[in-house]
């Protein structure tokens, strides 16, 4: 007979390595590329000291004359804190009962719950990494008493549970921690469950603009793509005027206005400009579906062949000499980064663990209620090395 002992053994034992491989190489082909490590960790915070430009102690001179001054590498500290990454299952006190008489019967119950926390898991893990951090999911357009028009879908899925909040991270007291449980995707609208909201109440034409979020997420996520491709403010604890190297390469390829195509001579000359300036060697190019359908059409007019590439985690993609090109739902229309992940670390306390108990238990019954859950948890965060050795293009067509 399965009993609550045997699911915690096996949720410890089985299913932890494999869930924890899925979320760190098949949920997305850029997490996949990236290094993860618990090197420079220490305690909530992530400290590394990242070498920039080059030792200066050479130099030319005379048979008899002085040797060249020493002057070591240049190094600056970067500091960021560890982010609290969690994933939850739960299940029913009726289902456990109902499945603990049949291990065939428990063991489909907790195959179905665990691809469900895979599935949600792959889907914000792989949005923040191009997210800016804040946990921002779209901003609000216009409201109704049951619905959001939103600015964009890209990061919304149905079952998510959300929050309003304003400019400044203050939640909504109306709409907190509500599920969305519908999206139109062509209208841009959300229909959002459990609440009834005044037309006034999150209208942008009052002071202050209004945003979705992921449930308590604002300020807490990743240090992802959105938060290094800025030529403004600080990263890391580091003022961007004050170190241009952590300000990447970025240009609008749009002409007056008007969106253009992306073909191998503008890529090829954003590739010798990193490796001239900083010695850096693109390995990654992602895009949205549309800035990838473009260049392929520029494949299918200028070239004979297409060249494939098959990627960690069993992801496929197209080739520009060697680079593998993948397109990604969460990059903005008419986007391309280009990216050297060997610079990219995920600093990590250490890899995904469940949540424990003093007995050692990982699941537990929730607190006055005929359920049981277990929490997934991953201390961690995304670093560049070197901010200036990536590039971002925007203006390109996707028509």
């Amino acid at each position: 007979m399965v009993t609550l002992s045997n699911a915690d053994k096996a949720l410890k034992e089985v299913y932890l390595g494999v869930v924890s491989d899925q979320l760190n190489l098949t949920v997305n082909p850029l997490l996949a590329k990236i290094n993860q490590t618990t090197n420079d960790v220490w305690g909530s915070e992530i400290k590394k000291m990242a070498p920039y430009g080059i030792n200066g102690g050479i130099g030319a001179g005379t048979e008899t004359g002085d040797l060249p001054v020493a002057a070591q590498n240049n190094y600056e500290q970067f500091t960021l804190t560890l982010k609290n990454l969690y994933g939850k299952i739960e299940i029913s006190d009726k289902a456990m009962r109902a499945s603990l008489s049949s291990a065939g019967a428990f063991v489909n119950l907790l195959n179905a719950e665990m691809e469900g926390l895979v599935k949600a898991s792959a889907f914000n893990l792989g949005r923040m990494l191009y997210s800016d951090g804040s946990g921002k999911l779209c901003s609000i357009v216009t409201n109704t008493t049951t619905t959001f028009t939103v600015s964009s879908v890209k990061n919304l899925v149905e079952g998510m549970v959300i929050d309003v909040i304003d400019g400044s991270g203050n939640v909504s007291q109306t709409v907190a921690a509500k599920r969305i449980v519908g999206i139109d995707r062509t209208n841009k609208t959300v229909t959002i469950t459990g609440v009834t909201m005044t037309a006034e109440a999150f209208e942008p034409t009052q002071s202050t603009t209004y945003y979705l979020c992921v449930q308590g997420s604002y300020g807490k996520e990743l240090t992802g793509l959105g938060a290094i491709f800025s030529d403004s403010g600080s990263i890391y604890g580091l003022s961007r005027s004050t170190y241009s190297w952590l300000v990447p390469y970025m240009k609008d390829i749009s002409v007056s206005g008007t969106a253009q195509d992306i073909n191998d001579l503008t890529i090829q000359k954003v590739l010798d400009y990193l490796t001239e300036t900083y010695n850096s060697n693109i390995d990654f190019i992602c895009c949205s579906a549309g800035v990838k359908r473009n260049y392929q059409e520029y494949f299918s007019t200028y070239r004979t062949n297409v060249d494939y590439m098959e990627l960690n985690g069993g992801f496929k993609a197209i080739s520009y000499n060697g680079i593998p090109i993948v397109s990604d739902r969460f990059i903005d229309d008419g986007t391309m980064f280009m990216l050297n992940t060997k610079e990219f670390n995920l600093h990590q306390l250490c890899d995904w663990k469940w949540l424990e108990g003093e007995d050692g238990r990982v699941i537990k019954q929730n607190l006055n209620k005929p359920t049981y859950s277990a929490t997934l948890v991953k201390y961690a965060d995304l670093i560049c090395n070197q901010p200036g050795g990536q590039a971002k293009l925007t203006g390109i067509d996707e028509s």
